[in-house]
């Protein structure tokens, strides 16, 4: 257009009108399912023949994620700058848990680091299997719940009043359960600001506290000793801790790191300090079994295999049957417990809203009594 710049600033993307929005709580983290494939696809490549750093640069422009994205750039300035790529991973520990960086920096050291990625690979994909088992079978229960607790939410706000006014036309008392859902109805507007707010603050608390030491110690061992799903809780972490225990130690990371780690991985207080205490006991020279006998927390079939393994000098093999066991277990389990809940469930529902309708048609039946 015949006009010359008499200055050029460079443009930074991501800045201005095309900055990325982050809303507190609603920003999407990175999840197993992106880790899984990030490992197996790093895994390919570096198998293939390419660079570490030509395999971060490819991963980091092509991965869609905008999270993931954002780290892996930052990881691959990293390593190009010398950093080994299990430090620059441990810089961002919040989203790398620690059971990858452990394993990539035995596979680093050790010389087969594609190996490495494709145990973590699989191990975030058995993982995420696991959790969508868990999810599928307790999405009926919560929609039901979720309802459930709608339809009474409805009940007491449109329709009890509506009879209340009938109730008060007829005159006389009312019968002692539809006096209390008449009661209940008047003082909804406090009583569901209440219930919200509470539930908020409660989510809010445990968002803050729930990963302190004290808490956990208190939920986490309430957990495996209830009635009907503490079995299932048991039997998902220790499935937990057996496969990435296996796995740790088949890339070659030092049991003793490996017991460090593996702990936390379980998601459950017991089995992490279970670890820290075989891991003491491993340190002072005894074997793995003798201390796993002493926790209570494992049945007797785990320390018998994990002996048998240490024995044989096969504990990988006997861990890796261990965890696929009862990933059996949980599957089955998980399926008897989803048959079970669905008729209860029903049954709870229809006691609620059967119950609320009852309720309301008890002066109704007795009208003729009320009117004399």
């Amino acid at each position: 257009m015949g006009l010359t710049p008499i200055s050029v600033n460079e443009f930074s993307a991501g800045t201005g009108l095309q900055r990325e929005i982050a809303i507190p709580g609603m920003t999407k983290g990175v999840g197993l399912k992106e880790l899984s494939v990030f490992s197996r696809q790093m895994a390919t490549m570096l198998s293939a023949g390419l660079t570490l750093l030509k395999t971060l640069t490819i991963l980091s422009d092509q991965t869609e994620h905008p999270k993931l994205k954002s780290i892996l750039t930052k990881v691959t300035a990293e390593v190009e700058s010398g950093t080994s790529f299990s430090a620059a991973l441990s810089q961002h520990s919040k989203t790398f848990p620690p059971l990858m960086i452990n394993m990539i920096r035995a596979g680093e050291t050790g010389g087969f680091l594609d190996g490495a990625l494709g145990t973590v690979a699989t191990n975030f994909e058995k993982e995420a299997k696991l959790r969508a088992t868990i999810k599928s079978a307790m999405a009926y229960p919560v929609m039901v719940l979720i309802m459930s607790l709608v339809a009474v939410v409805l009940m007491l706000t449109f329709i009890v009043p509506v009879f209340k006014t009938m109730f008060e036309g007829l005159g006389g008392g009312l019968p002692l359960p539809t006096q209390f859902l008449v009661t209940v109805s008047e003082n909804m507007p406090w009583i569901l600001p209440v219930l919200i707010g509470s539930i908020i603050a409660g989510r809010v608390w445990w968002a803050r506290n729930g990963d302190k030491e004290s808490v956990r110690s208190k939920v986490d061992s309430l957990k495996i000793r209830l009635p009907v799903f503490g079995m299932l809780i048991k039997k998902i972490a220790i499935a937990r801790f057996t496969r990435n225990f296996a796995d740790m130690i088949g890339a070659g990371v030092p049991i003793l790191s490996a017991l460090a780690t593996v702990g936390s991985t379980s998601g459950n207080w017991v089995l992490e300090k279970a670890a820290e205490r075989i891991g003491e006991s491993v340190r002072q020279g005894r074997p793995i079994a003798e201390q796993l006998i002493q926790e209570k927390v494992f049945p007797p079939m785990v320390t018998q295999m994990v002996a048998v393994g240490e024995d044989s000098g096969a504990l990988e093999t006997m861990l890796l049957k261990v965890s696929e066991f009862y990933d059996t277990e949980i599957e089955a389990t998980t399926a008897a417990l989803t048959s079970l809940i669905e008729p209860l469930l029903i049954a709870f529902l229809g006691v609620v809203v059967g119950g609320m309708i009852i309720a309301l048609y008890m002066p109704i039946f007795s009208i003729a009594t009320v009117v004399k």
